[in-house]
């Protein structure tokens, strides 16, 4: 038997338009801490292999402080 979408919104309530935030201040912390010690670490943990990471990189290896600065603006904006 094929389900359809209208027996599966029944089944699984789907809020279209509202955007449900959960809190996820616990894994932002440890995110945060391990931009500290790893700022390009924390940024791929956040973004992935983006234009992001490597920036973060090239920060990092022009000067630690930089790198950990913009590792923070990232996890912090999303």
């Amino acid at each position: 038997m094929i389900a359809t979408a209208v027996e599966l919104s029944n089944v699984w309530p789907v809020r279209s338009g509202v955007k449900q935030r959960k809190s996820k201040a616990p894994v932002d912390i440890v995110r945060i801490i391990i931009a500290i010690l790893l700022p390009p670490l924390g940024v791929f943990l956040q973004v992935g292999f983006g234009g992001q990471f490597w920036l973060n990189i090239l920060l990092t290896l022009l000067g630690y402080i930089p790198g950990i600065v913009h590792a923070v603006y990232i996890i912090a904006k999303r």
